[in-house]
């Protein structure tokens, strides 16, 4: 089984009605082609109470959504992009490799996932974009990323999920040159519009500067921060695989 993620950019005024064709229409038509599983992220109204960690330039248009297809080979997802096409908005397809670091349940941020497929999921999303810097090796990259990045945040930070999904490569014409889609759950968008809840300070204003300036360094080390790209979105596990 191999996973696709397509990622959609657009107007940001018309995020509801993104969010609105993408769960009513292009999830279920996908589905009906045979696709094993559908999760939607998307950026509507209420990911909108949440700012994104890194605002995106006023030249370019924003990230509204992402749409997750699970396929048993991505040679045969011809008729997955013809049914996105048809959304109206800007849409690039990506094959990855995910790892599901955490989950809900796993970390003492969120209790394990009870609510059924087609559900908002409780909290928010960030989605990063991220780029390998031309300076690294793809191994040490690859180490930094894993290896100190993944788990030293997940200490720093009150994630509720964290899904890394390594791009093998693009699938659509002229899709942008991405090396990997980040997504994090957080408990409220309150998290991530203030610093000292994004951080585990333990309300401590003295403890924050020390772990923004970690994290700094450890995401400056492993991506490409000039080219980095994030929004907020909704959770909705159309269809889940378990």
């Amino acid at each position: 089984m191999e996973k696709l993620i397509y990622l959609v950019w657009g107007d940001d005024s018309g995020r509801e009605r993104l969010r609105a064709r993408l769960l009513d229409g292009v999830a279920p038509e996908i589905l009906a082609t045979g696709a094993r599983a559908v999760t939607v992220n998307v950026h509507d109204d209420r990911a909108a109470e949440a700012p994104a960690p890194v605002p995106t330039p006023d030249s370019e248009d924003p990230l509204l959504a992402e749409v997750s297809v699970w396929v048993d080979a991505y040679d045969r997802r011809g008729p997955n992009e013809e049914i996105l096409a048809g959304s109206g908005s800007a849409v690039a397809g990506y094959l990855v490799v995910e790892s599901v670091y955490d989950d809900y349940g796993t970390t003492e941020w969120a209790s394990p996932r009870d609510w059924p497929d087609g559900q908002r999921s409780p909290g928010v999303l960030t989605v990063g974009l991220i780029h390998r810097p031309a300076t690294l090796g793809y191994d040490e990259w690859i180490e930094r990323w894993h290896g100190t990045q993944s788990p030293r945040s997940a200490e720093l930070q009150p994630r509720t999920r964290y899904v890394r999904n390594e791009v093998v490569r693009a699938l659509t014409r002229n899709a942008p040159e991405v090396h990997g889609i980040v997504e994090e759950g957080w408990p409220s968008p309150e998290h991530v519009a203030d610093p000292m809840l994004f951080f585990n300070t333990g309300g401590d204003p003295a403890a924050l500067g020390p772990l923004v300036e970690e994290m700094l360094a450890n995401v400056n080390a492993c991506l490409d921060l000039e080219r980095f790209r994030s929004s907020t979105m909704s959770e909705y596990f159309v269809r889940s695989l378990w």
